[in-house]
C-alpha cells in the first residue's frame, strides 16, 4: 500500500471520529438543554394533590354563575392521568411544563366562551376577560372566579414567578404577571393544553 493511501485512509478516520464527536456532543447539548427547559415540578403543588375539600364556584357552559359550592378535591393517581389527557395536555398540568409560545389552540381565539380546567373541569376563565398580549399564550386580566384558582410560588429557573394551578385538582394552568391591562392590571398567561374551551351558543 502507498504512503498517500494509508495518508488517506488516516484523513478518513479523523472526519469519522470528528463525525461522531460532533454528533455525540450535539446530543448531549439537546438532552440538556430540554432537561433544563422542562422546570420541576411546582414544590407548593405536591403538598396540594391530598384529599381534602376545596372551594369552588360553579359556572354553567354559558358563564353564568351558578354557586359557590365545596367538594372534594380531584386527586388521581399518575396512571389515571396520564389514561385521560393526552401526553402534551399531562406534562404541562401535571409536571408544569409550558407549550412553546404561537403553538397552543387557543392564543388566537377570539370566540365567546368559557374556559375549563382540562383535567377536572372547573370553570377557570371567560372569554370577557381574555385579550391580545402579544405573547403567544392565551392571555386574561381576571379568572372567572378568585375561588376557582391558586397562586403558588414557582422558583423553577432560579427565579421566582407567581404560578397558577386550578383550585379543584391542582392542575398547572401557568403564569400570572403584574403587566395586564386595567381594571386589574394583571396578565394570567395560560397555557392552551391546560384549558377546554366551551363555546356560548
Amino acid at each position: 500500500m502507498f504512503q498517500s493511501d494509508l495518508d488517506r485512509d488516516d484523513a478518513s478516520r479523523k472526519v469519522r471520529r470528528r463525525a461522531f464527536l460532533g454528533t455525540s456532543l450535539t446530543a448531549i447539548a439537546a438532552t440538556m438543554f430540554w432537561s433544563l427547559r422542562k422546570p420541576k415540578l411546582l414544590e407548593a403543588s405536591e403538598p396540594m394533590a391530598t384529599p381534602g375539600d376545596v372551594t369552588i364556584v360553579e359556572f354553567s357552559d354559558g358563564g353564568r354563575r351558578l354557586s359557590k359550592v365545596t367538594i372534594p378535591r380531584v386527586v388521581k393517581t399518575e396512571e389515571d392521568w396520564r389514561k385521560q389527557l393526552s401526553s402534551n395536555a399531562f406534562d404541562i398540568t401535571r409536571h408544569a411544563d409550558t407549550e412553546f409560545a404561537f403553538s397552543g389552540e387557543y392564543w388566537n381565539l377570539h370566540e365567546k366562551g368559557l374556559y375549563r380546567c382540562i383535567c377536572c373541569g372547573n370553570a377557570l376563565f371567560s372569554s370577557e376577560t381574555k385579550f391580545e398580549s402579544g405573547t403567544g399564550w392565551p392571555s386574561f386580566w381576571a379568572p372567572i372566579a378568585e375561588e376557582n384558582v391558586r397562586i403558588l410560588k414557582d422558583t423553577s429557573f432560579g427565579i421566582e414567578r407567581d404560578a397558577v394551578s386550578c383550585t379543584e385538582c391542582d392542575a398547572h394552568l401557568g403564569h400570572v404577571f403584574n403587566d395586564g391591562p386595567e381594571p386589574t392590571h394583571l396578565r394570567y398567561c395560560m397555557n392552551s393544553a391546560s384549558l377546554r374551551f366551551v363555546k356560548w351558543g
